[in-house]
Order: structure tokens, then sequence, then C-alpha cells
């Protein structure tokens, strides 16, 4: 491998060994030694940014319906660790901004908008980074480009990455009709490549792929020169970078 080492970004947390989207899925991808976690969010029927990857609670805790539907309280009631492994009994689903308070600053955090709402999760994702003021580094990213549009216009401020399972004729190309500066490229990991990746840096963007999780994936992204990547199992992405470090040093 090269000497470039990119970001460690644990997805969900470390959702190989923890429930997704929980705090001790976050805790074991910081402990682990994540740059950085991914995260899901919607929003409840009382306008709270919720932390969970699907529109609806039925996968990943003890209740069933769908999250918009249920108030923040309602959410936080549902066990959201027991499915995973009866150690995580008692595992609630997180409110973003609880998440802002207990990852240390510094840490990069991507939050990815799984749906608009009629744009109200623009509107209040957009309110709750003016007023937190964290020092921590945040990009938001979505499959849905207009809503990283309308976001942007709303929050001029705000580090937004397009996410995307295409395979462009140039990556690039992506930026076209966006209106407002686009900070990164979250590709899934088999649709670049190394001369894709190239071309990216040398226009300035940072690239962090989903969700590759073997070894040999890893590797070929950090020759590539991948900025960062997204994996379920941040410790041992992180075992193999300090390996690799060690030999080179």
């Amino acid at each position: 491998m090269s000497k470039n080492q990119p970001l460690v970004i644990g997805h969900r947390g470390a959702a190989s060994i923890a429930p997704e989207n929980t705090w001790a899925s976050f805790r074991t991808a910081i402990e682990q030694g994540a740059d950085g976690i991914e995260l899901d969010i919607h929003l409840s029927a009382d306008g709270k940014l919720i932390v969970i990857h699907d529109d609806t609670v039925d996968r990943t805790t003890d209740g069933s319906g769908e999250v918009w539907k249920m108030t923040a309280e309602e959410l936080r009631k549902l066990d959201a660790g027991a499915w995973f492994d009866e150690r995580f009994r008692g595992e609630r689903l997180p409110l973003l901004e609880e998440v802002f308070a207990l990852v240390p600053p510094g840490l990069l955090i991507n939050i990815e908008i799984k749906g608009s709402y009629g744009g109200k999760l623009e509107e209040e994702l957009s309110r709750m980074l003016d007023a937190e003021g964290r020092s921590h580094r945040v990009v938001v990213s979505s499959f849905d480009h207009k809503i990283l549009q309308r976001l942007k216009r709303l929050r001029p401020a705000t580090a937004i990455g397009l996410l995307y399972s295409a395979n462009p004729v140039t990556h690039l190309g992506l930026t076209t009709g966006m209106q407002g500066e686009v900070t990164s490229f979250h590709p899934h990991h088999r649709l670049i490549g190394e001369s894709d990746i190239t071309e990216l840096r040398r226009a300035g963007y940072a690239v962090y792929p989903y969700t590759p999780n073997r070894e040999e994936d890893w590797r070929r992204l950090v020759r590539a020169g991948a900025s960062g990547i997204i994996t379920d199992r941040p410790g041992e992405l992180r075992e193999l970078l300090r390996r690799e470090a060690g030999h080179l040093g």
C-alpha cells in the first residue's frame, strides 16, 4: 500500500459488532480509533432529528411503525439494541443533538439524510447546525441530491457530499446543476477506480467510498488515494493502516 492514510469512518458506528446507529455503536467506533462516524437521520412527528436508517422502526427496534408518525418520546422508548444481541438490550435511538454532544470534538460526523419530509428536515437540520456551533467537522450526504441543493440554499456554509451508486462516465459530471459548492463524493466502493479518485482529488474534492468490509477492498482504495473509507469494521481497518504504517516507517 501507499503512504496515503485515509480517514477511517465508522458506518453507522461499528455496525459489524454493535447495533447500528446507537451510541454503543458510535462509542465502539471511536474507541477503535475511527476518525469519524457516519449516521442516518429521519424526522419524528414532532420535528426532532432522530438517528435511524430505515423509515420504519421494525428492523432495528422492538417496535413497529413509521418513524415520521411517532414522536421523539415514543421513539426513544423503543429498544434499539436487543435485536442485535442481548448484551445491547436497553440501547435507545439517539437524537442527532445527543450525538453531537457525545462525540469528541474534532471527529468527522457524516450525516446522511434519508428523506426530506416536505423540506422540514432540511430546515430543522440547518437550524441545528447554526445553533450548535460545534467543533466537529460535519458533512451532510444524501442519495437525493435535490435535498442537498435545498440544504445548501438554506445554509450555504454546509459541507455537502454527493452519495451515489452509479458508474458515471465522469464523476465530476455529478456536480452539474448543483447550485453551491460540493465538498465530497461518496460513491459505492465498487463503482470507482483509481483514475476517478485521482481526478476528483486533483479537482479539490474529498472521496469517501462506502461500504467496503474486506481487506482486499481497503487495500485497493488506499492505493487509489481515497480520502476516507466508510466501513462497518473501523477497528479492523485502523489496525491494517497501523500495521502498514509501521512497515513503511
